[in-house]
């Protein structure tokens, strides 16, 4: 199969022919109709965080299963489905106790002893799968606790951002914040995370919905998922803005870019009581915190890892909304590209102004 393959950081990816393995008992093999670039993927293909190479990045995708292993029941051949990073043992602590995202996942990996799931067609040496699926290829082998299936009538280029970008979007909203109707929420960074966190703050019935970010085009994406207020970040004053239109800060504030000055930003929005929620990735060295005076107003600071997903309840639940007309995935997806433009889709997203591209494999 062609897979983009990065075999240092900070270089261009390689399309390279890769072999894939047959499935084991609890594996799937799974065609890939479509995977989203998620800034997830640069973080880890610019250095920033580490990870072995040469490895294949892509986490946010869905296909069509292809094969399955002798242990798999909830998945058959010809299913479609929407794979998703974080895979579950469904035994450890956080999985028995309903945190399934938080789960390490060290049972839905192959043992360091079990031959490679994907090694170099040309000579056998091993490449690495980036967070158990590996989706920027033609074919992935996943655990089975990493795919779930949906509608068939689910169109798959829309069906892939669910994997990541709006099942923590979403999730952030639903399961981490838990957003009441009525809440005022701001959103600071209006990417693919954002903006399905401004959807389904809108679907919340939050009472008042800022969109945060610096690109003007991004914040009339916002306005038209359901933001009822929009902020250039590159306003110095853009704290002391939220808190004058929502007269006194806003109940919830949700960071989506990682950016350090956004967690700044996402702390002084709150109002007294108010919690902020973290899910870009942050540079590995900084940290968000709370003053003194943010204690005694009982602000809260919490993550958000995935958006707290239950992914196999939580993506056919999303699937349901989008084919019910309740959460607009269309708006996010910014333009489609084949696989050998996968190093220009990265280029786009360290310019900062597009959301959502989508790779379409034919």
């Amino acid at each position: 199969m062609k897979a983009a393959v990065l075999r240092e950081a900070r270089s261009p990816l390689t399309i390279e022919d890769v072999r894939v393995d047959k499935p084991q008992a609890h594996e799937v093999l799974i065609r890939t109709a479509a995977c989203g670039v998620c800034r997830s993927d640069l973080h880890f293909v610019d250095g920033a965080y580490p990870h072995a190479m040469p490895c294949i990045p892509g986490h946010e995708a869905a296909g069509i299963v292809e094969a399955v292993g002798s242990e798999v029941r909830a998945v058959k051949v010809g299913d479609a489905v929407v794979t998703c990073l974080s895979a579950f043992c469904g035994q450890c602590e956080f999985c028995v106790s309903g945190r399934m995202s938080l789960c390490l996942g060290a049972e839905t990996r192959r043992g360091t002893h079990a031959a490679p799931r994907l090694t170099r067609q040309a000579d056998g040496t091993v490449i690495n799968q980036m967070l158990n699926l590996s989706a920027y290829a033609e074919m992935m082998l996943v655990h089975e606790h990493a795919c779930v299936r949906i509608n068939p009538e689910m169109p798959l280029d829309r069906a892939a951002i669910l994997g990541c970008a709006v099942v923590t979007g979403a999730g952030a909203v639903f399961h981490i914040a838990r957003v009441s109707p009525g809440d005022c929420v701001a959103v600071i960074g209006c990417g693919g995370i954002g903006l399905a966190a401004v959807n389904a703050a809108r679907i919340a019935g939050a009472g008042r919905i800022i969109a945060c970010d610096p690109v003007e085009e991004k914040r009339a994406l916002a306005m038209k998922l359901g933001a009822t207020d929009v902020i250039d970040t590159n306003d110095e004053d853009a704290g002391k803005q939220i808190i004058e239109m929502t007269g006194g800060g806003v109940h919830h504030a949700i960071e989506a870019v990682g950016r350090p000055a956004s967690g700044d930003l996402a702390v002084k929005a709150l109002r007294r009581g108010g919690t902020a929620t973290i899910l870009g990735m942050m540079p590995l060295d900084h940290k968000v915190g709370l003053s003194a005076m943010d204690l005694l107003g009982s602000k809260r600071l919490q993550g958000g890892l995935m958006g707290g997903n239950r992914f196999p309840v939580d993506i056919p639940r999303l699937v349901d909304f989008y084919m019910r007309g309740i959460l607009d995935l269309d708006t996010i997806i910014a333009k489609r590209v084949p696989l050998t433009e996968i190093n220009s889709a990265f280029d786009d997203l360290r310019k900062g102004d597009s959301v959502r591209t989508v790779i379409e494999f034919n």
